[in-house]
């Protein structure tokens, strides 16, 4: 599933590991997010990375494969609360 506007939102966040505030929408490498061969993960399971720890998450240097799913569905909860937080703010 695309969703252009939750991409360019978590796009608006800090990178979720070292909050740099310059961030990308990194999907998920795992295939119970979807994710196979040359298939992207739904836009749903996206958490903003800086260039260099999306880089290091995507090359496993991040852990394992295992490690990396634990680590993004860690970081995929931390995203969706601070997207609801920007849901529920007043402007």
């Amino acid at each position: 599933m695309r969703d252009s506007k939750r991409l360019a939102t978590v796009r608006l966040l800090p990178c979720v590991r070292c909050g740099n505030p310059h961030s990308q929408a990194a999907h998920s490498n795992s295939a119970k997010h979807g994710k196979g061969r040359s298939i992207k993960a739904s836009d749903e399971f996206t958490v903003p990375l800086c260039h260099s720890c999306h880089g290091r998450f995507d090359r496993f240097e991040l852990g394992n494969r295992a490690e990396s799913e634990a680590m993004f569905d860690q970081w995929l909860v931390k995203t969706n609360r601070m997207l609801s937080l920007e849901d529920n703010s007043v402007f």
